[in-house]
């Protein structure tokens, strides 16, 4: 069993408890985060918290996450929207609110259970059971292109292409405020929050990171970026985006005062991946379009100009 320690800020006071743990814990969702709380797993100073108790900002919480149910994950028919697919890989444009893999919390009804359904046996095992064709990550509320490896070989190959960083992934974020250059390198190590294991945070001592970004777009009080990664550590470009003091719209958990009503979590999104393919060697480059509610988002941005 799993204990974690959450502080939520000052700006969470008044938040429900069930709707602010299933923002806090990755691959957590509303459901399973108020039956986490429905049997005591979760407390404010010793006390168990019910799902509408209400936070006061500043408090520490502590949640019991149980392991999850099954040592390997099981087929699921969840539709996938498939950009490319050969014998080797798999791209899938990956929908907001679908977890990547089976974690603590969010034993089902993610990306590896689609993909088992749609790929059969035909799916990495470098990753174990529960991570099978795996090859990198994006958050629960990112939406974007993430490649998945259907053999050994193949993982192989497009893992050596994410070391020495050939392995080209684009995003695109409406981040708050504007900011003063028109591009620039965000190069700051990322490790461990010192007080919040769920969270990321910019530390001395943390693992290299670069976020190379351009301005697209300026709207008042915001901007609408595109994101180069040059390394891929968890939530790089949320974290550097807030560390520069530009957290993405949307993103409460990293500096963003308040969610965004029709906007579920962050405003960031995978548009781009180029690769090397592993068996032919010929480059790919493989794009999607904005989600509807990341162009929605634009387009009140454009109306208050």
């Amino acid at each position: 069993m799993e204990t974690l320690t959450l502080r939520p800020g000052e700006s969470q006071a008044g938040r429900r408890a069930d709707v602010w743990l299933a923002e806090a814990v990755e691959g957590l969702t509303r459901s399973a985060a108020a039956r986490l709380l429905a049997q005591g797993r979760v407390t404010r100073g010793g006390k168990p918290l019910g799902k509408s108790d209400l936070l006061t900002g500043g408090e520490t919480v502590e949640v019991s996450l149980p392991e999850p149910e099954t040592a390997e994950a099981l087929p699921q028919d969840i539709p996938l929207d498939v950009v490319y697919e050969d014998g080797d890989v798999i791209v899938v444009n990956k929908p907001k609110g679908l977890v990547v893999h089976p974690a603590p919390g969010h034993p089902d009804g993610t990306l590896v259970n689609a993909l088992l359904y749609h790929c059969g046996d035909s799916l990495s095992g470098v990753g174990g059971a529960l991570r099978p064709g795996i090859v990198h990550r994006i958050d629960r509320d990112t939406s974007g292109l993430i490649i998945a490896a259907k053999n050994d070989c193949a993982h192989q190959a497009l893992a050596a292409q994410l070391q020495d960083h050939t392995l080209a992934r684009t995003y695109q974020c409406i981040v708050t405020g504007n900011l003063r250059r028109d591009a620039g390198t965000v190069d700051a190590p990322i490790g461990r929050h010192p007080t919040d294991r769920k969270r990321m945070a910019v530390v001395a001592g943390g693992r290299p990171a670069v976020t190379h970004w351009e301005v697209l777009e300026r709207f008042p009080g915001f901007t609408h970026l595109r994101c180069r990664l040059e390394t891929g550590r968890t939530h790089q470009i949320r974290v550097h985006m807030a560390h520069i003091g530009h957290p993405i719209l949307g993103d409460t958990v990293y500096g963003a005062k308040k969610a965004v009503p029709g906007l579920q979590g962050q405003c960031l999104h995978a548009v781009g991946l180029r690769f090397r393919h592993p068996r032919t060697g010929e480059t790919l480059e493989l794009s999607c379009p904005l989600p509807p509610e990341f162009l929605e988002q634009l387009r009140k941005l454009s109306a208050r100009r």
